[in-house]
């Protein structure tokens, strides 16, 4: 704020600057006229006029109010600005580093202002989602945590009875055949129960621990493909990327808008990352009541078995190199899809890598 003051005092002092030099120029121009001679030749005699020029006060007092009117309304708005924007973004210039350091608690002060409410409301609902992920994940994590250690508990039995019967068995306490045998048939039902419990832990850390969640509704698939070419349009032309938008007929698609955004994303960042940066196409077809989207890349280095593993969490496949990722996109869109009553699948077609999405019909 001070700096913006320092501006405003400057500006303000050049503004009165320009109106002295312009009262100063006028003065002096108006000033230096000489008085002239005129000469008019009549029938019987010649007329000399001499011809004095008075200063118009009134064009020098018109003058003045104009520039005074308009060094007034800039004070004005330097002021508005000052306290309607400037001020308001100096009281959050620690905003982004309390979100930063995880301090979520604390509301945003909300703000009336036209320019500035819509912002610090986004700004609030970031906070509020970035909150409620870290209470879900400190709940998904206490609960993983439970389970394992519940888990953990009752695996020690099974592995006690199997330590009893090994060591039975090795000082061979057992003095017939049918104890020996009954000893590794209840070996084998241990081992069974600490199977069991081992693909439970499996299937818990496999689960839905992303917490996706979708807002059920319908969208036009116009609204998705203009936000889609907004963003890719010219990141792919600096790239040097060839890229292609089928034309479609507009209709209404179930699901929620921004996560069809989200989808198409994480597809359009794969075919990026992954192809050979030639060329990226969106192409459309129908099926029965669905609308499906494929996103296609050329240069496809994928072996046809790797496909069915592409959706597992985590899973990433031959063709990544050196590009950095999780293996966690293309999971992530499924699981979307799925939840707005969609799919999405993948194929190889004439070395070319095709994604599709398969949206219902409104």
């Amino acid at each position: 704020m001070n700096n913006y003051k320092k501006f405003a005092a400057k500006f303000c002092g050049v503004e009165l600057l320009i109106i002295a030099l312009a009262n100063i120029v006028y003065y002096v121009t108006a000033n230096n006229q000489e008085p002239c001679i005129s000469r008019v030749q009549d029938k019987t005699e010649t007329i000399y006029k001499i011809i004095y020029t008075q200063t118009d006060y009134r064009t020098w007092i018109l003058m003045d109010v104009v520039l005074g009117i308009l060094f007034l309304l800039s004070v004005f708005l330097i002021c508005y600005i000052g306290k309607k924007i400037i001020k308001p973004f100096e009281q959050m210039q620690s905003l982004t580093e309390e979100l930063a350091k995880g301090n979520l608690s604390v509301p945003i002060k909300a703000e009336k202002s036209k320019f500035l409410g819509r912002f610090l409301w986004g700004m609030d609902m970031l906070r509020e989602t970035l909150e409620n992920n870290k209470e879900k994940e400190l709940a998904l994590q206490k609960e993983k945590k439970t389970l394992v250690l519940s888990l953990t508990h009752d695996i020690r039995t099974p592995l006690s009875a199997i330590r009893l019967y090994a060591k039975a068995l090795e000082e061979d306490l057992y003095t017939t055949g049918e104890r020996r045998v009954g000893a590794c048939q209840g070996i084998g039902k241990n081992v069974k129960e600490i199977e069991e419990y081992v693909n439970e832990i499996t299937l818990a850390s496999r689960e839905d621990f992303l917490q996706l969640s979708v807002n059920p509704g319908e969208v036009y698939l116009s609204h998705v493909i203009d936000a889609i070419r907004g963003l890719y349009e010219e990141k792919l032309h600096n790239l040097h990327t060839g890229f292609q938008i089928a034309s479609y007929n507009d209709l209404l698609l179930k699901g929620d808008e921004d996560r069809l955004i989200e989808v198409l994303q994480n597809l359009l960042e794969n075919a990026i990352k992954y192809g050979d940066g030639k060329r990226i196409s969106i192409d459309f077809s129908e099926e029965e009541d669905c609308r499906l989207l494929t996103v296609r890349n050329s240069g496809c280095s994928l072996k046809q078995e790797e496909l069915i593993n592409l959706f597992d969490s985590f899973y990433r496949g031959s063709n990544v190199g050196s590009a950095e990722g999780s293996g966690l996109g293309l999971y992530i869109s499924r699981q979307l899809m799925r939840k707005m009553d969609g799919e999405v699948f993948v194929e190889i077609k004439e070395d070319d890598f095709c994604a599709t999405i398969v949206a219902r019909k409104a």
